[in-house]
């Protein structure tokens, strides 16, 4: 069976077509002068002809290799075109949307991703700050960071773990109002919460305190609810690795009270061929699986 010659050996037989000798086409190429003659003549075995001939002034090309050139040329912008879209598969560049939620986006997600950016300087990053979940499967995000376990199919999902929140507050506070003991001790402080008793909050104030607690400081954010346990306004729950990075920020009751909030990266598996998605969803994965351990330990 005949095989096709090196893309590589028609680039060699081109230049010295232009340079006129081997030693010129080298140095044109960036390669050695016995290189450029392999290729030339594992090209002249190829189509058994004689591609040049010697003279004073170099070499000269052959009928052959006048021949020869057009097809050269064309095999050589093949090879470039094939080359170039190659590496435009294997490269990190556009636009990738994360959704999160509002605490990991602005507290968790720029330590992670802004190192990704200086790696892959054409990297574009969507954040999208929200508790809403956005779906996956039409493409309202590409890769989401998600509070609740995606229940879609098609989905490539990793489970991060449980990042425990707990009751927490500012020295300042409890300087003021002093340290409560017990879970019924709550009653008696300014309380931060929600706005809204949805499902969700009735089961996890039933489920992980005390009932008949009253909030003083109502919002449905986690992030703001999170600026004002940092303010002093009250008592307040937040994520305890959070909580960890603030030395003025006192655990309350850790023994009585924790919540675990389980948190899994997904994105459609349709894309995790595509090298920014899956550069993306590797990182987000690695550094949340890190800030993890740091939240998880004692």
């Amino acid at each position: 069976m005949r095989t096709e010659p090196s893309w590589d050996f028609y680039r060699s037989f081109l230049t010295v077509l232009q340079q006129g000798s081997l030693s010129a086409a080298a140095r044109e190429l960036g390669l050695t002068q016995p290189t450029i003659g392999r290729h030339v003549d594992a090209l002249e075995l190829a189509i058994g002809a004689e591609l040049f001939t010697r003279s004073p002034n170099g070499l000269l090309p052959t009928d052959a290799a006048l021949a020869l050139k057009p097809y050269a040329e064309t095999a050589a912008t093949t090879a470039a075109l094939l080359r170039t879209a190659s590496g435009e598969r294997e490269r990190v560049a556009g636009t990738v949307r994360v959704s999160a939620s509002e605490v990991i986006a602005v507290e968790v997600l720029p330590g992670i991703l802004g190192p990704l950016q200086e790696t892959y300087t054409e990297l574009q990053i969507e954040l999208s700050a929200s508790d809403a979940i956005e779906d996956l499967v039409n493409r309202e995000a590409d890769i989401a960071v998600r509070m609740a376990e995606p229940q879609q199919a098609a989905l490539v999902v990793r489970r991060i773990g449980e990042f425990p929140l707990g009751f927490h507050a500012h020295r300042r506070y409890l300087e003021r109002y002093g340290m409560p003991q017990t879970l019924a001790d709550l009653a008696d402080h300014r309380l931060i919460g929600f706005d809204r008793q949805t499902a969700y909050v009735r089961m996890v104030m039933k489920r992980y305190a005390v009932p008949g607690i009253e909030f003083s400081y109502r919002t449905d954010s986690n992030l703001a609810q999170l600026a004002a346990i940092r303010a002093g306004v009250g008592i307040g729950i937040c994520q305890t690795g959070l909580a960890r990075e603030n030395p003025d920020l006192v655990h309350i009751l850790p023994d009585a009270f924790s919540i675990p909030l389980g948190t899994w990266v997904a994105m459609h598996e349709n894309l995790k061929s595509s090298p920014r998605y899956r550069a993306t969803f590797d990182v987000l994965v690695k550094g949340l699986q890190d800030y993890h351990r740091y939240s998880t330990s004692a």
